[in-house]
Order: C-alpha cells, then structure tokens, then sequence
C-alpha cells in the first residue's frame, strides 16, 4: 500500500488562518490568569503553549482551546480549495496511493469544511487533533495513520510549512514542501524529497514512485 498524507491549512485548503495571532491570544489568557510566561529568546508557538498549559495550569486548557477554536471557526468560514487541490488527490488516487489528511485543526470544524469543498470523497482518512497525543511537529499523528492503514511500502507527507516537514521526518517519511518558506527548512535543517510550484504536478511526481 501506497500512501500520499496531506495537511490541510494553505495546502488542500486557503483560509486566513494566523498562527500567530492565535499564539498572542493564547498567551495574553494564560498570562491575566498566571502571570508573565517565561522568557525565552524565541516567540511562544500555539503546541508549546498548550503544552505549557496541560502542565503547568489545566485548568486554563478548555480556555486555551476555546481560542483555538474561534481562530479556526473564523478561518474555515472563509476557506477555499487551495488551486490543483482536487487534481492532487485524484491523482494520487488513479495513481493507486490512498490519501490521507494530517492536521492540527479539530474535527468538528475540520470535516464540515473538506464536506463543503468537495475534498472529503477524495480523503480515505482524516486525522485531526481530536486523535493525535500531542500537535505537529509531534510526529504522534504518523501513528494514528499507521494504526489504520498498517506501515505503507510507500508514503510522503505533503505540507506548506517547516511543521510539516519537522513531523514528517519525525516519522521517518519523506516530505514534499508545497510553497514552504525556504529560510524556515534551512533553520530547522528539512530536506524536502520535492518542492511543488503547483500542487497540481503532484500526481506526476508520484507516479514515478509508485
């Protein structure tokens, strides 16, 4: 079995989605109910602050998730197809890859969207946070995949940003940057196996590993 694993935010779908701004909301909570976080030399991220949370003050963590889900709501409100998107997945399907998609958005706001934007009949699973231990660039959401699929003879993990392809080499599966910011993989020294102009090329690509 053959396997292509696709993130959702910029990748399958284009939402105005900020990471940042979330981690600022995020942290302002945490901050009015505990105090200054620590200083760090880097900004805090959204996984580290929910990590921060679960260890340090669980009970802010339904909090912390409630501005997580207002940020995502506002976005996938919003969404559409990211261009080649549809082209991609049915042609890794033709392709004889099953198809997968790796998020760290929830569930519920997750599957209405790739519903409404006709992604969900071309995904034979989709893994959210709602299954995952822990967020990307955690690689726990490969286990969640290899649970349901067995260990693939082939795989790639397609992703827009270095979380993508931290996680995906975390797992050990090669990963195909789709507009990742080149200074972003040098940091967190990522080796992409391609990088895609236009996600629609994808097929082509694979057909020559499959």
């Amino acid at each position: 079995m053959a396997l292509c694993v696709f993130d959702l935010d910029h990748t399958l779908i284009r939402t105005p989605l900020d990471l940042a701004a979330m981690a600022v909301d995020m942290r302002a909570l945490i901050e009015r109910a505990r105090g200054p976080l620590p200083p760090r030399p880097e900004r805090w991220r959204v996984g580290e602050l929910v990590q921060w949370t679960k260890a340090g003050a669980p009970e802010l963590e339904g909090a912390v998730w409630e501005v997580a889900l207002a940020h995502e709501g506002r976005a996938m409100d919003a969404a559409t197809v990211e261009p080649g998107a549809l082209d991609a997945l049915a042609g890794a399907r033709r392709a004889g890859f099953r198809t997968a998609l790796w998020t760290n958005n929830a569930r519920a706001l997750t599957l209405p969207a790739l519903e409404r934007l006709g992604l969900a009949a071309l995904l034979d699973l989709v893994v959210t946070r709602d299954d995952m231990r822990a967020l990307k660039p955690d690689p726990d959401g490969w286990r969640v995949i290899v649970e349901h699929f067995g260990v693939p003879h082939d795989a790639v993990v397609v992703g827009d940003s270095w979380v993508d392809g931290v996680a995906a080499t975390a797992a050990g599966v090669p990963f195909v940057a789709y507009r990742a910011k080149e200074p972003d993989l040098e940091r967190w020294k990522i080796t992409p196996v391609a990088r895609l102009s236009d996600l629609a090329a994808l097929p082509d690509w694979l057909r020559g590993r499959a």
